[in-house]
């Protein structure tokens, strides 16, 4: 079982085992039609696409203090009919990949494991690695699986509400960690965070600081060692980031860190920074 990274060598392996389940989780925040027009123009072979805003987040709602983010968690038993629609059962080998190191397809990842589902890895790499091994894509249609029957259990994840990170401004009980880019987190890009800066008290780990030059992750013992300041333990930390999607990124990375335990806060800051009662800090 693969439950945290998996290389190009080792997919490629099991690339016809009727066990193992591949999903495309291309995506673009600036242009939504990118992911299926990526997928439709070359795919590792066998894999379906999971679209982020369609498959992997439930729908919008709210305005204002109501208003639960760009991204909020799809309903965990219409999660459950999304992944038996692509084909999962209980003893699936999940993979989950992308085009940009692993930022969108962890969120496949933490969402399988919210519903008790540990046989999910993402491909270490992602599809660039996949070129590099010398495996090739293909642009065949998806293939039709019958329906899965994967089960709804105990979930191997925790998340934190609004309310939650509100009151924690008080009793600081956890520690923030913010994993968008360094110029959002201080509120200077305005084209993707209208309204820019961070929650207070939040600390800043951008996701591609778990990466390598290739886009592979770092090795274990260092992402040990580079999250160890931000927070006294996995348990007292919470990550975030713009709408609950890389922030899955940094939960994986310390998975890989074997350091388990975080939560996440799903809504982000696209749910925060909606109301204006919410407080806001800027700058580094």
């Amino acid at each position: 079982m693969h439950s945290t990274l998996i290389d190009a060598a080792t997919l490629a392996s099991h690339v016809d085992d009727p066990k193992w389940l591949v999903l495309d989780c291309r995506h673009d925040l600036m242009n939504p039609a990118f992911g299926r027009e990526a997928f439709a123009a070359g795919h590792l072979p066998g894999a379906q696409f999971a679209s982020i805003d369609d498959d992997l987040s439930g729908p919008k709602t709210g305005t204002g203090d109501t208003f639960r983010g760009r991204h909020p968690l799809p309903d965990r038993a219409a999660l459950v009919a999304t992944l038996r629609r692509f084909g999962i059962d209980d003893d699936s080998q999940v993979v989950a990949y992308d085009a940009h190191g692993g930022m969108y397809a962890a969120r496949l990842w933490w969402l399988l494991r919210s519903v008790g589902h540990e046989a999910v890895a993402v491909l270490d790499g992602g599809l660039p690695a996949w070129q590099a091994a010398g495996q090739s894509l293909t642009t065949e249609p998806a293939p039709v699986r019958p329906a899965g029957s994967i089960a709804e259990r105990p979930a191997l994840t925790r998340a934190v509400s609004v309310e939650d990170v509100v009151a924690n401004l008080a009793t600081g009980a956890f520690t923030v960690v913010d994993a968008r880019a360094n110029d959002r987190f201080r509120g200077e890009n305005e084209t993707i965070d209208p309204v820019g800066g961070h929650i207070p008290g939040a600390k800043n780990r951008f996701f591609k600081d778990n990466l390598q030059a290739d886009g592979t992750f770092k090795p274990a013992a260092q992402l040990k060692e580079e999250f160890a300041p931000l927070f006294a333990s996995p348990a007292a930390a919470v990550m975030q980031c713009g709408s609950g999607v890389t922030a899955c990124h940094n939960l994986l990375a310390l998975e890989v860190a074997g350091l388990p335990g975080a939560a996440l806060y799903p809504g982000s800051w696209s749910e925060w920074c909606a109301s204006a009662e919410r407080p806001v800090a800027t700058g580094a």
